[in-house]
Order: structure tokens, then sequence, then C-alpha cells
């Protein structure tokens, strides 16, 4: 096997848990070879990057087997292999995240209905008084 789809390469890497999820992707513009967007009946061939979104995370894999059909998980990561630059900079943006996470200004639990009654008496107090 020389080339395949793009779709089907995703799916059968498990990047995406259907053929359907890994077209949306492609066509929302979350996969890229070489900087530019491509079409989901694009070919792909062994060593070819990819670039792909999925969630927060950007990961830039490297295209190392080709298949068509889904199997077990450990069979298809052997498929591709995400570059070093890439699981870094994954790694340094999960950090930020959680960093950020943990100056928020969150409750630790949900007002009780006295804490609310008082919060809407003062809402309203704010607003008549605009």
């Amino acid at each position: 096997m020389s080339k395949v789809r793009i779709d089907k390469w995703l799916w059968a890497a498990r990047f995406y848990k259907t053929r359907s999820l890994a077209k949306q992707a492609i066509d929302g513009g979350k996969v890229h070879i070489d900087g530019h967007r491509i079409k989901a009946s694009k070919e792909v061939e062994v060593g070819l990057t990819l670039v792909l979104r999925q969630g927060w995370d950007e990961k830039e894999v490297l295209i190392r087997a080709l298949s068509d059909k889904r199997g077990p998980a450990p069979v298809a990561a052997t498929l591709y292999e995400e570059t070093e630059q890439s699981i870094a900079k994954r790694a340094e943006q999960a950090e930020q995240r959680r960093a950020s996470q943990q100056f928020s200004e969150r409750p630790a639990n949900k007002p009780n209905t006295r804490q609310r009654r008082h919060i809407h008496r003062f809402k309203r107090a704010v607003l008549d008084s605009d």
C-alpha cells in the first residue's frame, strides 16, 4: 500500500472515532500538511508531516506507516510518531492552562438558599441604583 486517503488514515490511527469525524475536522481546517489546508480525499504517504488540532492541543505528527483498517490501539500507535517539539509545546501549554486555572476566583461550592437570596438582593439594589 503506497497511498491512503487522509480521512481513512486518521481514523485508522485512532485520532478520530469515526471517518465522518475525521472528515469534519479536515473540512473545518484542523488538519494541515505543509501549512496548507487539505481535502479529505488527499492521499498521504509515508514521511509526510501533519499538523492536527484536537481541542486545546495541536500535534505535529510524522507518518511512519499506512493503514486503511482500524486495529488495536498499540498497532495504531505505530502508524505515526509525534515530534519532540510538539510534545514539549503541548506539555508547556498544559502547564500554562493549569497555572491559569489555579488562580481563578472559583468558589469551593455552590451558594446555599440564603446566600442566593443575598446575591439576588444585592443585584437588584445595584440595578435599581442605576
